[in-house]
C-alpha cells in the first residue's frame, strides 16, 4: 500500500506539472508565426521566428539549472520540501507569465518562462523519489509508469489551452497555477516529512558542490551524457519545431496543433504503460533499437510529405516511451553508488541542455527552412543509435567504473 501511494503520489505531481509546462506550446507557433501584432512577437524589431526560438530556448535553460541542482538538493533536504517549494514557486511563475501577456511585455515573459523553468526542473527529484525506495522490476515499471504521467501532461497541457484560449490567452496559464497549486497540495498529503542532512554548508555551497554535471569525471557517466545528449536533440528538435511544420504545411492553428497532439501524446502515454516491462534482451541493445526508432521517425517529418510527415508525428511517441523506460531504469541500476537525485538530474540535465541548443540552432535554420532543423535532429538520433551499440560492446568487455 504504500509503494502504491508513492508511485500515485509521484505520477499525480508530474502529471500537473507537465500539463503546466505544456499549455503555451500550441499558442506560440501562431503567434509568431504570423503577423498578429501582438507586442511579443515585435521586440527591438527582430525577426518573429528568432523571437519564437529564443522564447522556446529560455525556458529550458531554467530547467537545465534546476535539472542540474534540484535533484542533488533533495539528495539532501529530502525530496518532499524541495518538490514543495519548487512546485509553488512555478504556480507564481506561470502567473507572471500570464501577466505578460496582458502587457505584451517579451521582456517580462522571458523571464517568467525562466523562472518556470528553473523550479520546473523537478521531474528529477520525482524519478530520484522512485528509483531510491523502489527496487528490482517494480522500480523500472514504476519509472516508466512517470513517464507515462509526464507524456499525459503533454497531452493535457494542449488539449486544455486549445479548449480554453477562446475565452483569453491567459486562460491557460492561470489553470497551469491551479494545476501546480493542486500538485503542491499533494505532495504536502502523501509525502512524509523528512530530516535533512546536518552538513555545514548552505544550499548554495550544496549546488555549486553537487551539481549533476559533477558526475561527468565518471568515464561511463561521461558517456551516458555524450550518447544522451545526441538522442534527446533529436527528441527536442521534434517536440519544438513539428508544432510550426504543421503550421507552414497544414496551415493549423492552436487549436488543430492542440487536438493533433492528442492523438500523439495518447500513444506515448499508453506505450509507457507497458515499456517498463522485463525482457530477454539486454537494457542497451534495446535502448540503441529504439533510438534507431527515434531517428527514423523524425526524418520521416523533415523528408516526407505532408501525409508521411503527420503520421510519423503521431508514431513518435512508441520508440520515445520504450527508450526512457530502458535508459532511466539502466542508469538507476547501474549508478545507483553516485546518488538517484544526482544520476536522474544528469538525464534531465541533458534533456534541457538538448532543449536550447535546438533552439538555438532553429531560431536560425527556420528562417531557411523548418525541415532543416528536424533533419539535423533525425541525423544525431541515429548517431547515438550507432554509438550505443558500440557501447553496448565495450561495456560487456569491462567491468562498471565506480
Amino acid at each position: 500500500m504504500k509503494n502504491i501511494l508513492l508511485i500515485t503520489a509521484a505520477c499525480l505531481l508530474a502529471l500537473l506539472s507537465t500539463t503546466g509546462t505544456s499549455l503555451p506550446y500550441p499558442i506560440l507557433p501562431p503567434l509568431f508565426a504570423t503577423d498578429s501584432g501582438n507586442g511579443l512577437t515585435q521586440f527591438l524589431g527582430l525577426p518573429p521566428k528568432l523571437l519564437f526560438g529564443l522564447a522556446l530556448m529560455i525556458n529550458p535553460l531554467g530547467l537545465l539549472i534546476g535539472s542540474a541542482v534540484l535533484g542533488s538538493l533533495s539528495d539532501r533536504y529530502g525530496r518532499r520540501s524541495v518538490l514543495l517549494l519548487t512546485t509553488v514557486g512555478a504556480a507564481i511563475g506561470h502567473a507572471a507569465t500570464a501577466g505578460a501577456m496582458v502587457l505584451e511585455s517579451y521582456p517580462l515573459f522571458i523571464v517568467a518562462r525562466f523562472i518556470t523553468g528553473l523550479l520546473e526542473g523537478n521531474g528529477a527529484v520525482a524519478r530520484a523519489l522512485l528509483a531510491e525506495k523502489l527496487e528490482g522490476p517494480l522500480r523500472a515499471r514504476a519509472l516508466s509508469w512517470l513517464n507515462g504521467a509526464f507524456h499525459l501532461g503533454w497531452l493535457f497541457g494542449p488539449l486544455l489551452a486549445g479548449l480554453t484560449l477562446g475565452f483569453g490567452i491567459t486562460v491557460p496559464f492561470w489553470i497551469a497555477v491551479a494545476a501546480l497549486l493542486l500538485g503542491a497540495l499533494l505532495v504536502t498529503i502523501a509525502l512524509e516529512r523528512e530530516t535533512a542532512s546536518m552538513a555545514a554548508t548552505s544550499w548554495w555551497q550544496e549546488a555549486r558542490r553537487n551539481h549533476a554535471f559533477n558526475l561527468l569525471r565518471n568515464p561511463e557517466l561521461r558517456t551516458l551524457f555524450i550518447v544522451q545528449l545526441a538522442l534527446t536533440c533529436g527528441v527536442t528538435a521534434f517536440y519544438e519545431f513539428y508544432p510550426l511544420w504543421l503550421v507552414e504545411n497544414a496551415n493549423y492553428d492552436a487549436r488543430s496543433i492542440a487536438f493533433f497532439n492528442v492523438g500523439m501524446c495518447g500513444l506515448m502515454t499508453l506505450t509507457a504503460v507497458f515499456a517498463g516491462n522485463p525482457s530477454r534482451h539486454e537494457p542497451l541493445k534495446r535502448a540503441g533499437w529504439y533510438a534507431a526508432g527515434i531517428g527514423v521517425v523524425v526524418a520521416m517529418v523533415a523528408f516526407g510529405n505532408i501525409w508521411l510527415g503527420m503520421a510519423a508525428i503521431m508514431l513518435f511517441g512508441v520508440p520515445n516511451a520504450f527508450y526512457n523506460a530502458v535508459v532511466q531504469a539502466w542508469s538507476a541500476e547501474r549508478f545507483s553508488a553516485h546518488g538517484q537525485g544526482a544520476v536522474m538530474g544528469l538525464l534531465a540535465t541533458t534533456f534541457c541542455l538538448a532543449n536550447i541548443l535546438m533552439a538555438l540552432a532553429g531560431s536560425v535554420l527556420t528562417l531557411l527552412n523548418t525541415r532543416l532543423i528536424l533533419g539535423l535532429g533525425a541525423a544525431l538520433a541515429l548517431w547515438a543509435a550507432w554509438r550505443i551499440q558500440g557501447w553496448r560492446t565495450q561495456l560487456a568487455a569491462a567491468p562498471a567504473v565506480l
